[in-house]
């Protein structure tokens, strides 16, 4: 066998994690790593903390393999990081996005957030196009009383969540699940789950570097639960 061939192979292996590496300490590069968001705003009322949104779909395989490696992420998250679930809002009757803020509203949400991509890809409880009758069912199933739920998915201010989700997602120029927002301003461009959470730890270094006064609000990693 020709020694050449035999070795370019570790040898291209190696070169692809010296560049992989080197990728990774350089830092973000705008339209590679990251878009800025024109007259970007974060999702919720600014609090002193940088904010991360991840807009998702429970319909999406790639946010179900990306949910393990969130929540052990966004554990770590420093106190000046608040985290966000977003679900996406591609029309007014979205049946999921509707039973996520209803949920979120009971107090409910981080009990049922994995269960819910769980009935979707593995236990089959629930379709991808799921109704919200279907919805009310599955999570009622989860000891979530029914009729509270009910009442809050036709409750006015989920209305209004369904909408600023809406709007949050054009303005943010997202096209598809999952996408993360980093404080209303940068949206995360990646090539893997591990990659898309590598560059949030950057561009969240760079919003806190970026800040005249670093956020110095302590707040718990509970503060971080959906």
């Amino acid at each position: 066998m020709n020694p050449i061939r035999r070795w370019l192979p570790p040898v291209l292996a190696a070169l692809a994690l010296w560049a992989s590496a080197a990728h990774a300490q350089q830092g973000p590069v705008e339209g590679r790593d990251y878009v800025v968001i024109a007259d970007g705003a974060p999702w919720q009322a600014a609090d002193g903390r940088i904010e991360v949104v991840e807009i998702f779909s429970y319909a999406c395989h790639v946010c179900d393999e990306l949910h393990p490696l969130v929540e052990a992420w966004r554990g770590r998250l420093p106190r000046d990081v608040r985290f966000e679930y977003l679900p996406v809002v591609y029309q007014r009757q979205d049946a999921f996005a509707t039973g996520f803020f209803a949920v979120q509203s009971l107090g409910q949400l981080s009990r049922v957030h994995g269960a819910t991509f769980d009935a979707v890809h593995r236990g089959g409880e629930l379709a991808r196009n799921a109704s919200t009758a279907e919805l009310a069912w599955f999570y009622a199933q989860q000891d979530i009383d029914r009729d509270a739920l009910e009442r809050a998915m036709h409750e006015v201010q989920t209305g209004q969540k369904l909408n600023a989700a809406r709007e949050f997602l054009l303005r943010s120029g997202a096209e598809g699940t999952p996408t993360f927002i980093i404080d209303g301003r940068y949206r995360v461009q990646a090539r893997s789950l591990r990659d898309l959470l590598r560059i949030a730890d950057q561009l969240i270094a760079k919003v806190r570097a970026e800040r005249p006064d670093p956020a110095t609000s302590a707040t718990d990693h509970e503060a971080n639960s959906p």
